[in-house]
């Protein structure tokens, strides 16, 4: 085991107030504020940092150009992993390590990456139980009332990519990570192998017939874990009424992940998701290949035009030797760019 999630994501942004003021009404604990950067500290102590365009603190060098995460810095469960890691990588990489131990380089393709031996704070979660037919979880209880959501912890992040392949091959055989899905057309879904989501990062095809894939490198969305669909509705009420909105889909839920969505356009960039009840899986997992609409839903609010059609129920187990992301001809095709 090594890397085991998410300890810091650092976004590039234009305007750190107006940034620093959605992530407060999204629910992250702020902890400090200045004119061009701002600090957030998740409840586990994962850190959400804005850096405004030209602070010194910013990767150089990257392939990435418009607002959003512009690094990831994993967390390294030991010392002697990190050095493992930094073995493998220091002949054909340009390793930097600062003061406080971390490591940056950047990947081939050119995506900034951090290490950091860092432990998460516990925290857990204590959903209110639920009555259904035949079975009473509450009795003289009623369900919790919480008028604020506060994401618990970062659970993933999603990039475009021009060349899945190359990125995943590069996740998997440099820095260790599993393959978990492969969703054809759309990307492949890996964890790192000292976690059990079943996806810290979503390899999204940059070529993809989708509004925004423009075929570069760029940042997608960041997701931050609640407790619930009650804590994720709560939080969509208050962030109605701070004048913002969720994205065209609304609130669903993924077949591919079983994981409940909820995605709110963000001024620093892309999309902030809430997100919960997600599958867990270990290496015991055996990966599958899904149809590309298929594995994007079991409902969702808002249906979007590309998906009034029922898609075909189509996934199976990956074969030994299919390990490669899966590109085919997308059915929403039409749609997707009339939407462009």
């Amino acid at each position: 085991m090594a890397i085991t999630g998410i300890r810091r994501l650092t976004y590039l942004v234009e305007d750190v107030a107006e940034c620093t003021r959605f992530f407060d009404d999204f629910g992250l604990p702020l902890v400090e504020q200045h004119h061009d950067e701002a600090l957030f500290e998740l409840p586990d102590g994962s850190e959400v940092r804005l850096l405004k365009r030209g602070h010194e603190d910013l990767p150089q060098g990257t392939s990435q150009t418009s607002i959003g995460v512009y690094e990831c810095t994993w967390a390294v469960d030991s010392e002697k992993s990190l050095a493992r890691i930094c073995a493998g990588l220091e002949d054909d990489h340009d390793l930097s390590r600062d003061d406080e131990g971390v490591v940056r380089f950047l990947t081939p393709f050119g995506q900034a990456i951090a290490l950091e031996v860092w432990r998460p704070r516990p925290v857990f979660g204590a959903p209110s139980p639920s009555n259904t037919v035949g079975h009473i979880g509450r009795l003289n209880q009623p369900r919790k009332w919480i008028d604020r959501a506060v994401p618990k912890r970062i659970h993933h992040v999603v990039w475009t990519f021009p060349d899945v392949d190359e990125a995943l091959n590069y996740y998997r055989d440099r820095l260790n990570f599993r393959l978990t899905d492969i969703q054809k057309g759309f990307g492949c879904y890996i964890r790192a192998d000292g976690a059990f989501e079943h996806h810290n990062v979503f390899l999204a095809n940059a070529k993809a017939p989708m509004p925004g894939f423009d075929g570069t490198l760029k940042f997608h969305h960041a997701n931050f874990e609640v407790e619930d669909i009650d804590e994720m509705l709560v939080a969509k009420f208050y962030m109605d009424r701070n004048g913002y909105h969720s994205n065209d889909w609304g609130f669903g839920r993924h077949r591919l992940t079983s994981a409940a969505f909820l995605y709110m356009p963000c001024p620093a960039g892309g999309e902030a998701e809430y997100g919960a009840d997600c599958d867990c899986v270990d290496d015991s997992w055996r990966p599958r290949v899904w149809e590309g609409n298929f594995g994007t839903l079991i409902y969702m609010h808002d249906l979007p035009q590309w998906l009034m059609e029922e898609p075909s129920w189509d996934v199976r187990y990956a074969r030994d030797d299919e390990t490669q992301f899966i590109p085919v001809e997308f059915n929403f095709g039409k749609q997707a760019e009339a939407a462009e």
